[in-house]
């Protein structure tokens, strides 16, 4: 019997995740189909407790929800650390954070050595808390965000300071992640950062992939900055996932090559 996966969120209109598994599953013969499932806020519960009661055998969690999943499930050690988890075994009952595997490949693979760096990292939302979690050690790590009691909040989480927003002009960063889905498809064309930030050339990395050239890269790239797609996040966080549900190595360059095939017709 076949069996089905999918990416839980609200919109999912966006998501890439579908033509990346499937892609990965027709290149491994495993006997499975990736679907999205777009739950509003108010159908989420439900949405969950039929989503077990279907047999769905594992889900990846986007926007809004990588917050909210971690109450239904038992956590892995990173997501009770993170707060946020973004993959979800539903026949073990188990929820993964592989969004912190995603972001350190990304700058790996576009070398960038994010060891002992000012870091900024832009949102307060699950993605953001990954990123924090993820680079926290080894660096200084900012948080800004347009909710500062929000921001706030996370900043206090892991002991690093918060930056209010009418502030970030006057300084300097050597990395800027944008954890918001501020200039991804379906959202507003906005920058996350005012562009006095990327003046002093620091490295830009924005976790959407789509567009593949959101505002924000476009902006940097005119300014000189380094930048880091999100889509090499997108692919490792996504092959991390398909190695819990599966078992199996995930085909990355298969996974990588369907994104980009998908992204340059969207274009």
């Amino acid at each position: 019997m076949m069996e089905v996966f999918g990416v839980i969120g609200y919109p999912v209109g966006h998501s890439l995740s579908p033509v990346m598994h499937n892609a990965a599953f027709r290149e491994t013969g495993y006997n499975g189909i990736y679907v999205p499932f777009g739950v509003r806020p108010e159908n989420f519960e439900s949405a969950v407790e039929g989503l077990v009661a279907l047999g769905i055998k594992g889900v990846n969690v986007t926007i809004p929800y990588k917050e909210k999943i971690t109450e239904f499930f038992r956590q892995e050690r990173e997501v009770v650390e993170i707060g946020a988890a973004n993959t979800v075994d539903l026949r073990k009952g188990i929820c993964y954070n592989t969004d912190v595997d995603g972001i350190l490949r990304a700058l790996r693979n576009s070398n960038v050595d994010a060891r002992d760096t000012n870091v900024l990292v832009v949102g307060a939302g699950g993605a953001a808390k990954a990123c924090v979690y993820a680079l926290r050690e080894s660096n200084r790590v900012s948080i800004t965000n347009r909710t500062e009691e929000r921001g706030r909040e996370v900043a206090k989480k892991f002991g690093i300071e918060f930056v209010r927003s009418e502030n970030l002009s006057a300084m300097k960063f050597d990395l800027v992640v944008n954890a918001t889905p501020l200039g991804m498809k379906g959202f507003p064309e906005k920058l996350p950062v005012p562009v006095e930030v990327l003046k002093s050339k620091p490295i830009v990395f924005d976790m959407i992939y789509n567009p593949p050239e959101t505002p924000l890269i476009k902006k940097a790239a005119s300014y000189g900055c380094r930048t880091v797609s999100g889509v090499d996040m997108l692919v490792h966080q996504g092959a991390k996932a398909f190695e819990i549900f599966t078992g199996r190595k995930a085909p990355v360059d298969v996974m990588k090559k369907a994104v980009i095939s998908e992204l340059k017709k969207l274009i």
